[in-house]
């Protein structure tokens, strides 16, 4: 099993004088998990007002057309990772060798501009949940990014007695940004202050690979299938009338879950009809 070390870019000088995009922001850290995952904080847009869970599109402009030299952006959908109080925006990225926005965006370093639309839509939000009393955040690879921005928000911990969060991904170190943000909730005065001390102890973390080594192997789905996940965790199979969830992580994960959560007696809900799940349809791991 190899530790996997976070590698920051503290350089806050550009690495070259650009023109100013289209909704500009700038990026003011980049941090480096694996050769397949990044996370980086900018600037916030003084408009943007978003609920904790959110995503907004954001790019790069694309190289010119060959024939006609115009240059158009490239703007996909990213769940904004950092909570609604927060000053600056965080994102969680995958890398993509000869993906049209990740193989440029990876490259980005402190000072360099991005565009950020701001206009956060998405279905990750307290507002599309029924009450509970316990709450699941089922994610995979970089699709713990709306649940590092719910973790950090108030309302989490004011609406639910209980908190887990299921992360699998392939390898041990893809799981380094979660651990590490889950971890430092523990020494986060402000939250510590605005929620209540100790507040950080609602939560159950769960992590899993499915092919590096570690310390629990396995999908989630099979690990629930087989009653050891509930076995670990403590808690009973999911409920209707206790249990809540959201669910994020790449298209055939998102439809398994779905099939299980409905055969516990879930039902999907939306932002206009709040139910006992919701899904992140706009992801795609």
């Amino acid at each position: 099993m190899t530790e996997h070390r976070p590698v920051k870019d503290t350089d806050a000088t550009p690495v070259k004088a650009t023109p100013t995009l289209p909704d500009a922001q700038t990026v003011t850290e980049v941090t480096h998990y694996t050769d397949r995952l990044f996370s980086f904080r900018c600037t916030r847009p003084a408009s943007l007002r978003f609920r904790s869970g959110e995503f907004v599109m954001i790019g790069l402009m694309g190289d010119p057309h060959p024939e006609t030299g115009k240059v158009k952006p490239l703007l996909r959908a990213y769940s904004i990772a950092s909570p609604s109080w927060d000053e600056e925006l965080e994102f969680y990225s995958i890398k993509v060798p000869d993906g049209p926005l990740t193989s440029k965006l990876q490259h980005i370093k402190s000072g360099d501009e991005i565009i950020l639309r701001p206009k956060p839509v998405g279905t990750l939000v307290h507002d599309a949940l029924l009450p509970g009393k316990r709450i699941w955040f089922f994610a995979t690879g970089t699709g713990f990014a709306p649940f590092a921005s719910l973790l950090r928000e108030p309302q989490t911990y004011e609406d639910y007695d209980e908190i887990i969060i299921t992360h699998t991904c392939r390898e041990v170190g893809e799981l380094t940004y979660g651990r590490d943000l889950i971890a430092a909730l523990k020494d986060d005065e402000l939250l510590n202050e605005v929620i209540g001390e100790g507040f950080w102890k609602k939560i159950k973390y769960y992590p899993t690979t499915t092919r590096e080594e570690s310390q629990k192997m396995g999908r989630i789905t099979d690990l629930m299938r087989s009653g050891a996940a509930f076995d670990d965790l403590g808690v009973p199979p999911l409920n209707p009338e206790m249990d809540r969830a959201m669910i994020c992580g790449n298209l055939a994960f998102n439809l398994e879950l779905k099939d299980m959560l409905e055969a516990y007696g879930l039902v999907e809900g939306a932002n206009s009809n709040p139910q006992h799940y919701v899904v992140e349809k706009a992801f795609l791991d």
